[in-house]
């Protein structure tokens, strides 16, 4: 099964980009008629913007999922009519992060797996949405290795995948950066042969496809990751993309192109090797944008313009990876 099949694209490529900051609770609707109208066919739901992760950190949780599922439902029904009558897809979800917090109480770290992550679940099949992407938990400084924070991570994984295989829903882990001492270093999911390795063991454990992988760009370029040599070790474990520049010193969730390295003005993302790597795989599934972050920096009124800039070069992306 290809990835278009996987995360429902059996008509080719589409566009998709983060609900966040374009999809307003209050008239979710017209949001989504704002995305069709820049070019969007496809939505990356934030489900993330109902808990963020400053507050969990912190271990100040809302009350967002106390709801029963229901009433989570209900509150929801809105934006699914909304982008059902413009014809986009929810494409995929992020499930609020972290998970699992080393300094956090034992009632916010059971809360977020008892009661955010399942519940996060239903709806991403409320939403009738094939993708759901976690973060890995940030643990190898803190237990020794990067096997040792894997086998916390594989666990929360294992907690969930029966209710992924039932539903038809893939979790997709995405490459992370952590931080230490001021620096950025690899976080959790950058060893590609270690992901391959894992996410074939687990799905032929639940006899589905019920890990698969999420290329975040960003992450990628702040620890120098190889775009072509990653993409195409993983192959068709890359279900879904997090689209997104920034300067290589932070993760600024930008749009592509709009950071050089030198006076030259070289980009500072390999998108060349980049899209080399999809090219390589053939890839099929949704080119989504991670650009929520970007809509704050414009005036309300150029919103939609820098959507449809957005858009534009999602198409350009689309173009080249259909040549020869």
């Amino acid at each position: 099964m290809n990835t278009g099949e996987i995360c429902g694209m059996d008509e080719g490529l589409r566009l998709g980009v983060q609900s966040q900051n374009a999809i307003g609770d209050k008239d979710p609707a017209a949001g989504f008629a704002m995305l069709r109208r820049a070019g969007f066919a496809s939505v990356d739901f934030s489900l993330h913007g109902y808990l963020r992760n400053r507050d969990i950190y912190r271990g100040k949780l809302n009350t967002f999922f106390d709801s029963d599922i229901d009433e989570l439902r209900t509150f929801f029904s809105a934006h699914k009519a909304g982008a059902k009558k413009e014809g986009i897809v929810f494409g995929q979800m992020h499930m609020p992060y972290p998970i699992y917090v080393p300094t956090g109480s034992r009632e916010v770290n059971d809360y977020l797996r008892q009661q955010v992550a399942p519940k996060s679940m239903e709806l991403c099949a409320f939403f009738e949405c094939p993708c759901i992407v976690i973060h890995g938990f940030k643990l190898a400084r803190v237990l020794g290795s990067e096997e040792a924070e894997w086998e916390y991570t594989e666990a929360f994984i294992h907690e969930i995948a029966p209710m992924a295989r039932e539903m038809g829903i893939t979790i997709c882990v995405e490459n992370l950066y952590d931080s230490v001492a001021g620096h950025i270093v690899e976080g959790p999911c950058c060893h590609v042969r270690r992901c391959a390795e894992r996410i074939d063991r687990i799905n032929d454990r639940y006899g589905a496809e019920v890990l698969g992988f999420c290329l975040d760009t960003g992450h990628a370029n702040l620890v120098g990751i190889d775009f072509e040599d990653f993409i195409t070790q993983l192959g068709h474990r890359l279900k879904v993309l997090h689209i997104h520049d920034n300067d290589a010193v932070q993760d600024l969730h930008q749009i592509p192109f709009t950071f050089a390295k030198t006076r030259e003005n070289k980009a500072s993302t390999d998108w060349e090797g980049f899209l080399r790597g999809l090219r390589a795989i053939r890839y099929e599934g949704i080119l989504n944008f991670e650009t929520g972050p970007v809509l704050r920096s414009f005036p309300e009124e150029l919103k939609e313009e820098a959507l449809g800039f957005i858009a534009s070069i999602g198409t350009y992306f689309a173009k080249a990876l259909v040549r020869s």
